[in-house]
């Protein structure tokens, strides 16, 4: 009998990032995302804990980890931005017949670009149903990601397995198509979302069929569609005579590293005050705030993973606080990593 080693923090939470990821995908997942998470635990006093058993205690640090291991969803300027974009583009497009108008969200990984785009599709969801009380036929958002080397079917097939339609070895493309029009139609589907947009080369003949599917989807599809990738504006997406149609049809948001400011020691304070650890000094971590933006480089996506990181890390390790020591220990993405200068690495010492 083999027992599989202890999970560490950091291995929670790629794992965490990765099932939130994979869950958006569907329409139960994204459900779920719109209902949002739930109360987080209480924190308990000294007194509660010690009259915990062994069982209950580690229950409740359970709950804990998974409080942690949750991505935090914060109100950044650019999620706003990206709110007030997407909410002008659903209303420009609400009585178009054809050319309607879409979205570009590019930057570089861990900038919030999938934040941004998900909590517009959010706030859109929650505002249909505010409009359409008791109504559960409904499906106001899809979300899909374009897979690597993606063929134009395999993308046909995303939209399908969001809404849940069944999709085999013998369905041909045109019936996917229109199974997945007829629903969109049908339940007043009036958001699409289309991660990892940069997949896609215009210079490709299968990278070219899956921009027409995406074009033909938006031509039949009364909504609004919202492309994310990273750099789009330097990728194959908008090359050729296919990509200068889309830069004519999409306007472009792109996403920055945060600079070092007001701003980034807010995004710090909030994310210290989700802490539930029993032994974290308030405030230390806004002290920690310029260390914290060279560690990320400026990357919301780093700077969330290495906090809750060094969290887990914490209440597995039992030293129930987040440290300059314990920030360090979690390995970041390696573009965070290597964007270390050697100046950089000397105020880490």
């Amino acid at each position: 009998m083999t027992t599989s080693a202890p999970a560490t923090g950091h291995t929670v939470l790629q794992k965490a990032d990765a099932e939130a990821s994979r869950q958006l995908t569907t329409l139960e997942g994204w459900r779920r995302f719109v209902a949002g998470a739930g109360e987080p635990p209480v924190l308990l006093s000294e007194h509660d804990l010690g009259r915990m058993s062994a069982t209950e205690r580690d229950l409740y640090d359970e709950d804990r980890l998974d409080h942690h291991a949750r991505m935090l969803v914060v109100a950044t300027s650019f999620v706003q931005k990206t709110a007030t974009c997407g909410r002008r583009l659903v209303l420009l497009n609400r009585h178009a017949i054809s050319a309607r108008r879409g979205l570009i969200v590019s930057g570089m990984a861990g900038t919030g670009k999938t934040i941004a785009i998900t909590q517009l599709g959010r706030s859109h969801e929650l505002l249909d149903r505010a409009r359409h009380p008791g109504v559960s036929d409904r499906i106001p958002v899809l979300y899909v990601t374009v897979p690597p080397a993606a063929t134009a079917r395999m993308v046909a097939a995303e939209f399908a397995r969001f809404l849940g339609l069944p999709v085999n070895g013998r369905s041909n493309m045109t019936d996917i198509i229109e199974a997945v029009v007829g629903v969109c139609t049908d339940t007043r589907s009036g958001l699409v979302l289309v991660d990892e947009i940069h997949n896609i080369s215009q210079t490709t003949r299968s990278g070219a069929e899956v921009s027409d599917t995406l074009k033909y989807f938006s031509e039949r599809i009364p909504a609004t569609f919202i492309y994310a990738g990273i750099d789009v504006e330097g990728s194959e997406l908008l090359a050729g005579t296919r990509g200068a149609q889309i830069a004519g049809r999409f306007t472009l948001l792109p996403t920055r590293p945060f600079p070092y400011g007001t701003e980034w020691k807010a995004l710090v304070a909030t994310m210290e005050n989700t802490l539930l650890l029993h032994d974290h000094p308030p405030g230390s971590l806004v002290k920690l705030s310029r260390y914290l933006h060279t560690r990320a480089d400026g990357m919301i996506g780093a700077l969330s993973h290495a906090i809750r990181g060094a969290a887990i890390d914490a209440i597995l390790e039992g030293t129930e606080r987040v440290t300059k020591d314990g920030l360090d220990a979690v390995p970041l993405d390696h573009a965070a990593e290597t964007a270390l200068s050697p100046l950089k690495k000397a105020t880490r010492q």
